[in-house]
Order: C-alpha cells, then sequence, then structure tokens
C-alpha cells in the first residue's frame, strides 16, 4: 500500500514540487490527523460540559430558574481537569521528574488534589440537583445541566 499513489497524476503547480516533498507533505498531514484525533478524544466530553452549561444559563437566565452561584462547581471542576492533566504518568512514578517543589511527591500531592476537587465538583453538583431542584419540585433541567456538566468533566480521557 505504501506506494499506492505512485502513478496518479498530482496538479500541476509551480510553486510546489510535489515529486521530491511527497513523504515529506504525507507526514505533516498524518501528524495533524493523528494530533487532531488524540486531543479530540479527550476534549469532547470537557467541551460538551461546558456547552450544556451554557445552553442551560442561555434558557435559565434569571436568579429564580437557575442560581448563578451554581456555576461554580463548573468552575472548580475545569481547574480540577488542568491540574489533573498537567501531571503526566511519570512523574507520579517518579521516571521523569526529579527535581522541583517537592519531587515525586509534589506530583502526587497536586494530582491528590485535582482528584478532590473533582470528586467534591461532582458530589455538589449531584447535591443542586437534588437539593435544588428535586425537593422543592422545582423544574429539573438546570440542575440537570449542572450535574451533566460535572459529569461530562469527571469522566473525561486522562493522557
Amino acid at each position: 500500500m505504501a506506494g499506492f499513489l505512485d502513478n496518479f497524476r498530482w496538479p500541476e503547480c509551480e510553486c510546489i514540487d510535489w515529486g521530491e516533498r511527497r513523504n515529506a507533505v504525507a507526514s505533516i498531514v498524518a501528524g495533524v490527523l493523528y494530533s487532531h484525533t488524540f486531543i479530540h478524544r479527550r476534549a469532547v466530553r470537557f467541551f460538551t460540559g461546558w456547552w450544556i452549561m451554557i445552553d442551560a444559563a442561555v434558557a435559565y437566565p434569571t436568579q429564580e430558574q437557575m442560581n448563578h452561584a451554581f456555576h461554580t462547581c463548573g468552575v472548580f471542576s475545569t481547574i480540577a481537569f488542568f491540574m489533573i492533566n498537567a501531571v503526566s504518568n511519570g512523574q507520579v512514578r517518579g521516571d521523569t521528574y526529579g527535581e522541583g517543589c517537592m519531587g515525586r511527591t509534589g506530583a502526587r500531592l497536586w494530582l491528590f488534589i485535582g482528584f478532590m476537587m473533582m470528586f467534591g465538583s461532582l458530589i455538589a453538583s449531584i447535591w443542586i440537583l437534588f437539593g435544588g431542584y428535586v425537593v422543592p419540585k422545582k423544574e429539573v433541567a438546570p440542575g440537570l445541566a449542572v450535574f451533566f456538566q460535572n459529569a461530562f468533566i469527571f469522566f473525561r480521557k486522562k493522557n
């Protein structure tokens, strides 16, 4: 399959010599496509969560319909998302990280704080759903938006 485009006639363009640069162009295109799919898998859930919350904020703009303080869970969940993804597996194992702020112990502590913030945000969103919308028998759509925002951010893919 390596040479299936050898007999394909590329359009003539005077500014690019495709004959000499075919492999380089193919490598660049493959790298861009791979990096897009790698980033895409992790980011889809994250941005879906925020999209749900933005939609709920537009649909329920008043303080009585959806308390604006409920956005705090999503903000802390987002901060925790970046904290968790800032630490690589090698740093936690101690393979690649020997210096800096407390070395391997600091990386583990940073990761632990990120996971606790993430769990706390998810638990708080469940409390908001039931305490703010289900028990008082209000419309539950804003509470579901808060919960699903945090659930999508929580269940994102770790590198």
